[in-house]
């Protein structure tokens, strides 16, 4: 089975704080309308960090910093295999718009599963709540 390699980040509010996160809804694909956290995959010229800084960029016009990795999830679907490097992230240049996402929101520690999440994202909700204020 083929693996794709990915990055995604778990926009927060404060990296230090962590109230609320930003979730996008896909705007495309089989997946369609399903929430998850934007990112995208890794250049072979290119660090995680590196990826996720470009990607953000890309798909939010929106400069981030970089945190902690949360973990690395690895997830079967039906055609391949997604191993996705997460990490806390934070904005530090500009204003998120959506450039390919249908819809997003700001999300608190009560309202995380108040959107119907893809399923690899799933396995990192829990462990993202325990960080959470």
């Amino acid at each position: 089975m083929k693996t794709v390699k990915v990055v995604a980040a778990v926009i927060c509010d404060s990296i230090r704080e962590k109230k609320s996160i930003f979730a996008t809804a896909r705007g495309y694909g089989a997946f369609k309308g399903q929430w998850e956290f934007p990112g995208g995959k890794v250049e072979e010229d290119e660090t995680s960090q590196q990826a996720l800084v470009r990607e953000i960029q890309e798909e939010l016009d929106t400069k981030v910093l970089v945190g902690d990795l949360i973990e690395t999830i690895e997830y079967d679907y039906p055609t391949f295999h997604l191993s996705m490097e997460c990490f806390w992230c934070e904005v530090v240049d500009g204003e998120l718009k959506l450039l390919e996402a249908e819809d997003a929101r700001w999300l608190s520690k009560d309202t995380l599963y108040s959107v119907q999440w893809l399923p690899a994202d799933m396995n990192l909700i829990e462990k993202i709540k325990k960080q959470m204020i």
